[in-house]
């Protein structure tokens, strides 16, 4: 209805993708039937698990998908060009049937509440409703664009790509249009710029742009930090924390800059004197290690260093870069080793929540927790193990891992970035877990205490003994451990003060980790502290 009587996008441009069977499931044959209530048969076509089965990874939530995809040219059969990469007939919606969860050894259980994930790509219908063949020649492009071309002084843009760009001047164009949106608006949500995880695909995102302004449009240093202001007069009217933060936007991305500049004109004659090289030998490819020193000394991401050798007619060996990247990391968790934790590791997903809840567990009372000398009596409600939940029968020290769920706990489950506790549970054969006189029939060590949901696992292993549903317990929490743990908790929001006292109210905890033997604590700043402001 949106698109054809709302948008008034021609029907019959329109066709419409199913998931046609694979990897053990049928075709959806129910959003098939649906779809011929809108359009012909002829326009409505299956197709395997690459184009119509979702999956946001190697594992979790995933399912199969239908598709809405638009011919620009019309009045002709492109049923044929569907899911072709043909740039005239491109998907513009997607519907995603949240039914599945994909598990580590590859199979897919059904989730216990589905849902439909749909999602219509804004620019697409924006170049559909304004004829415009790239999503670039829209209007939602042209603000920015002209902002490039005001601070880099650089030619027209004119829509060029592949062969045709061959100064790379349009390609330059678009890779700081897209990457000034994306830095603007991640750090707006509170992402940094950093070596890690989404942090580096920040720095990697801004370290392409930087050098595609410099380098092929002749920018300044300093260039994309004057585009980012561009990208909340376009969008701040939808998204007006846009405008309330760039101010510390332009900061970050003018910190980060400069930054790179220091090394990126080291890198760029390095780089070509490695190319230079390669061509002079008769060779075709950078060298994995090659690679890698750009990366570890320079700061160029491989990805940049994969596009500089694609504009020399040159490759990156990948496979030997990914080789010297892991030989690195096997040097670090080398010289980390004596800081290794030991602690067991067991999770529980959606599928046993509700199978908990399915057979009548009640959320577990850890309200005790907070009573520092509490050590409650329990009722084993659960017992989990890496096979499962074990029915009826009672595990002993042949089990490697063991989670334990029970009515009532005072042992603290992570969160909220501080460590878990650790313990014992002590089940007696008087069947009152009250301990005393009574022989202990089982003892059970905590090695790690976990949230899922609304219930609280007791992670570890059986020392004694064995234990099984319906057991008493007493819960005994290592009060020693917790004791060098609480003051680094409280220090966590003695420092929060103190950084919002010296650097002032933008600072916002970024999370925290909180353990016996330190802490830590993650904020939000645009450059480094001053000695002054550290002391």
């Amino acid at each position: 209805d949106l698109p054809v009587n709302v948008s008034g996008i021609e029907q019959a441009r329109l066709y419409a993708t199913y998931f046609g069977g694979g990897d053990g499931l049928p075709a959806d044959t129910e959003a098939r039937d649906l779809w011929k209530k809108y359009m012909p048969e002829s326009r409505i076509l299956p197709f395997d698990k690459k184009d119509n089965f979702w999956e946001m990874g190697e594992v979790g939530p995933c399912g199969p998908c239908t598709e809405i995809h638009y011919d620009r040219i019309g009045g002709r059969d492109a049923a044929y060009l569907v899911n072709m990469d043909d740039p005239d007939v491109l998907e513009i919606w997607n519907l995603v049937f949240m039914q599945f969860n994909r598990l580590a050894d590859g199979s897919l259980r059904p989730l216990p509440d589905k849902h439909v994930d749909t999602g219509m790509g804004f620019e697409r219908v924006t170049s559909v409703l304004q004829g415009k063949r790239s999503n670039y020649d829209t209007d939602v492009f042209a603000p920015l664009f002209a902002k490039i071309q005001e601070v880099c002084k650089a030619p027209d843009y004119r829509g060029r790509v592949g062969d045709e760009d061959d100064d790379k001047v349009d390609t330059a164009y678009r890779v700081l249009a897209d990457h000034a949106r994306t830095l603007t608006y991640a750090i707006t949500d509170g992402a940094r710029p950093s070596n890690e995880g989404r942090g580096y695909v920040l720095r990697r995102v801004l370290r392409r742009a930087v050098r595609y302004g410099q380098q092929i449009l002749g920018a300044d240093p300093g260039f994309f930090s004057k585009i980012v202001p561009t990208v909340a007069e376009c969008y701040g009217h939808a998204f007006p924390e846009l405008h309330e933060k760039m101010g510390f936007v332009v900061e970050v991305v003018l910190d980060e800059e400069l930054a790179f500049n220091k090394t990126l004109a080291r890198g760029l004659r390095v780089f070509n004197r490695i190319a230079d090289g390669v061509k002079a030998a008769g060779g075709s490819q950078v060298s994995g290690a090659d690679a890698f020193r750009l990366y570890d000394e320079l700061g160029f991401p491989v990805d940049l260093t994969e596009i500089m050798a694609e504009e020399k007619k040159l490759t990156v060996d990948k496979a030997g870069f990914e080789a010297e990247m892991e030989a690195a990391k096997e040097r670090s968790r080398e010289a980390r080793k004596k800081n290794k934790s030991t602690s067991v590791s067991l999770n529980m997903e959606a599928e046993q929540t509700r199978y908990l809840e399915d057979h009548g567990v009640a959320p577990t009372d850890d309200s005790s927790k907070y009573n520092w000398d509490s050590t409650p009596t329990a009722t084993v409600k659960a017992v989990y193990t890496p096979k499962g939940f074990v029915d009826g029968d009672k595990v002993g020290p042949d089990e490697e891992a063991v989670g334990i769920v029970l009515d009532k706990t005072s042992f603290y489950g992570e969160s909220g970035g501080q460590v878990y506790d650790t313990g014992v549970l002590r089940v007696t054969g008087d069947s009152s877990g009250a301990g005393g006189g009574a022989e202990e029939a089982c003892v059970f060590e905590v090695d790690n205490t976990q949230v899922f949901g609304a219930y609280v696992l007791h992670i570890g292993t059986v020392k004694s003994g064995a234990i099984g549903t319906g057991d008493v317990v007493k819960c005994v929490v290592d009060l020693e451990r917790r004791g060098f743990v609480a003051p680094n908790h409280t220090m966590t929001h003695a420092l929060n003060f103190a950084l919002r006292a010296v650097l002032g109210g933008e600072i916002d905890q970024k999370g925290s980790s909180v353990e016996e033997e330190k802490l830590r604590f993650d904020f939000n700043h645009g450059r480094g502290l001053t000695p002054e402001e550290i002391d």
